[in-house]
């Protein structure tokens, strides 16, 4: 699982980011009083600058200061919170998701979860194969609850292990109300960090954001 940690005697980005903008402030700061110093020895003796206008300049600079430091904080704070909830998410390896996702199909019942149209008499399960074909489809209690797919063919032959999409068309007095993607356990097999989104690989290869997923069971035992 890729938790984004630093080897152990590599300086992380961060501390290296954080040393960078320690030096550039501290040469800003020298430089600023370079230029401060010498703005006092050429001004003019017969209108000298006013001490207040010296008192805005160093406000002025200690305010930008204190702006790189604050963003430099807030950028640490959010990779460490970042790094907090890889950490939880590595409980997350192992278990089955939910989500709105295809399925990979090994040989054994997969469960799936329809969603529920309210209005809807009538509720039929299409399933599609990977390249997006009709391999079966059939009617599903109503309100739809969650169920075992045998992985089976319109004519009841088993199907070839692989991925598998599911849709729900719920019907109310013989009209479409609507077509929606059916929600598929699948086995989590990684989590990592991508563009500061934690996401899941789900067995099969799918790759869902953590915040797409609706719940999560332990694997059923193996009998």
């Amino acid at each position: 699982m890729d938790v984004g940690q630093a080897t152990q005697g590599t300086p992380s980005p961060v501390a290296t980011e954080s040393a960078a903008a320690r030096r550039a402030i501290s040469s800003d700061f020298e430089t600023f009083l370079k230029m401060l110093t010498a703005q006092m020895e050429n001004q003019d003796p017969l209108n000298p600058i006013e001490s207040s206008d010296y008192a805005v300049q160093l406000a002025t600079f200690s305010g930008v200061e204190q702006q790189v430091r604050s963003n430099e904080l807030l950028e640490q704070l959010g990779q460490k919170m970042g790094l907090m909830g890889m950490a939880q998410l590595a409980g997350w390896v192992g278990m089955e998701a939910r989500a709105p996702t295809p399925g990979y199909f090994s040989g054994s019942p997969m469960t799936l979860a329809p969603g529920q149209v309210a209005g809807a008499d009538l509720a039929v399960l299409v399933v599609r194969d990977a390249n997006g074909v009709e391999v079966n489809r059939g009617e599903v209690p109503t309100p739809a609850r969650a169920m075992e797919w045998a992985g089976v063919g319109a004519d009841g032959t088993p199907l070839a292990p692989g991925v598998y999409s599911f849709e729900l068309e719920s019907y109310g007095n013989g009209d479409l109300l609507s077509v929606d993607p059916v929600e598929v356990y699948s086995r989590v097999t990684e989590a990592r960090n991508e563009g500061g989104e934690t996401v899941l690989i789900l067995e099969g290869g799918f790759k869902v954001p953590a915040s797409s997923v609706n719940a999560l069971r332990s694997p059923p035992a193996a009998i």
